[in-house]
């Protein structure tokens, strides 16, 4: 029986601390950050899509929100439409947002975690090893990454917030 898809995202989540500012990247319609709110109760979470549809179907799956503790907007992995230094937590599932715009959103100390619902290795082969590389001439640190479920995840941190060590 597979798993849930959201087993990786869940298990990365496990290594970024309590987060105060959340961003889902490629969220679709809206599971993975619904998610991200409910296991981070008091952390601000947005969530974005290049889908104008799948960001209706999310922003109507929120309900009641008073505090504006979460909302989606449209937008892409590649230019992510949020002011720099914006984040604690980047997530993203089955997705890899631009390295550059990863780095420019997160704040110092800030951490990106990668999940697939359905690869063996998260940055694997020749793509893998390329964005890792960029990852690293960005500062960002690894943390942790494992298989997860039917998936994987890969966990690192943004230099400025501590001491840090692993491999992706």
């Amino acid at each position: 029986m597979p798993s849930p898809p959201l087993t990786p995202l869940a298990a990365a989540v496990l290594h970024v601390g309590s987060p105060e500012r959340i961003l889902h990247v490629q969220c679709g319609e809206g599971a993975g950050a619904l998610f991200l709110a409910r296991e981070f109760p008091s952390a601000r979470v947005r969530g974005v899509d290049r889908s104008p549809e799948a960001v209706r179907a999310a922003a109507a799956k929120v309900g009641l929100d008073p505090e504006g503790r979460i909302a989606f907007k449209q937008g892409g992995p590649r230019s992510l439409p949020f002011p720099a230094d914006q984040f604690d937590l980047l997530a993203a599932l089955d997705a890899r947002p631009a390295a550059a715009e990863a780095g420019r959103v997160l704040r110092p100390g800030g951490f990106l975690a990668l999940a697939a619902s359905d690869k063996e290795e998260t940055l694997g082969g020749l793509g893998g090893a390329l964005y890792r590389r960029r990852l690293a001439r960005l500062g960002f640190e690894p943390i942790w990454s494992e298989a997860a479920g039917d998936g994987s995840f890969a966990v690192a941190r943004l230099r400025g917030g501590g001491p840090v060590g692993g491999s992706l």
